[in-house]
């Protein structure tokens, strides 16, 4: 049986507890809850049990401890609803599309199970015509094995140790990095932080990092402040598009507005003013199915992205 990350567990404690009928004996919870059976003994149970406990003081979930009016003694445990409970969300279906979206961003990681479940859940109750995630796919990258251990760095403030391997060298070398942030460019996952070895902040693509990644403790990644994210130049107008019909999710998403079929073969597609390589990237991948009308800069920077590719495969061939 796999093991149960501790992420979920905790997920599936609040579920039971939220959902029981009356408060729930540490047996009952060791039995019925999904990850307490990793435990190997008593003593390992007891342990996890009494983590997950803070874990969820520290959250703000409200876990009453239920003890023996007699003698004491605890008793069982529940979430107290009335403190819990929030007031009914409701959600358009392009919302629910963008959680859906957003929830990607999960595949491969530590939450892809949550938040796959939490997703399940919402369009189970989402209105008829809700956008589906599988026909609204963003394309993210999945994450590579050093995304959770980074994204847990970049938000607790702690300076990462890990071995890089440089694209033009090949070489392998120690990086120390103040980790500020974890990013999408070019279809790969990137670490954008300060290296203190070389003075300077930098990216460093996961892929290439070798083994496993070291972490300080937590406030040590304080020295520099984060630096604005890279590439961030913007486009001054709204970028018009030409785009296949049925293709392109990830700028249909985008968009400010779609006319179908505009011209012959091609719906007209228009976006807000936003970062310039991001959107270049993203355009210069789907350069079968779409054509780029206005800015100038960003016609410009596809054509540079599509000759830098095109120069790549020249040189493999």
């Amino acid at each position: 049986m796999a093991t149960v990350s501790p992420a979920e567990r905790l997920l599936d404690l609040v579920i039971a507890l939220r959902n029981a009928r009356a408060p729930m004996t540490r047996a009952q919870i060791r039995a019925q809850v999904n990850g307490y059976h990793d435990a190997e003994n008593d003593i390992a149970f007891e342990r996890m049990f009494e983590r997950d406990k803070v874990a969820l003081k520290e959250l703000g979930i409200p876990l009453l401890t239920i003890t023996d009016a007699t003698h004491g003694d605890e008793f069982g445990y529940r979430i107290d609803v009335s403190d819990y409970d929030l007031p009914p969300i409701e959600l358009s279906p392009e919302e629910i599309g963008v959680l859906g979206v957003a929830a990607q961003v999960w595949d491969g990681a530590d939450l892809a199970s949550p938040a796959r479940r939490g997703l399940t859940k919402l369009l189970a109750v989402a209105p008829p015509g809700t956008i589906r995630p599988a026909a609204q796919s963003l394309r993210l990258p999945t994450p590579d094995e050093q995304f959770d251990t980074l994204l847990a760095a970049v938000g607790e403030r702690r300076l990462a140790t890990f071995s890089y391997r440089a694209a033009h060298s090949g070489a392998t070398e120690v990086r120390r990095v103040e980790p500020w942030r974890l990013l999408v460019s070019d279809g790969a996952w990137y670490l954008h932080g300060y290296d203190l070895g070389r003075d300077g902040e930098r990216q460093f693509r996961l892929s290439r990092i070798v083994g496993a990644v070291r972490v300080d403790e937590p406030g040590t990644g304080e020295q520099h402040p984060a630096g604005p994210a890279p590439e961030n130049q913007r486009t001054q107008a709204e970028a018009i598009l030409l785009v296949r019909p049925d293709r392109a999710t990830a700028l249909r998403l985008r968009a400010v507005s779609v006319e179908p079929g505009a011209r012959p073969g091609y719906d007209r597609v228009v976006l807000a003013p936003g970062d310039l390589g991001d959107l270049a990237s993203l355009v210069a991948g789907l350069a079968d199915a779409v054509v780029v009308l206005d800015p100038p800069e960003l016609a410009d920077a596809v054509r540079t992205r599509l000759r830098a590719v095109a120069a790549l495969d020249g040189a493999d061939a």
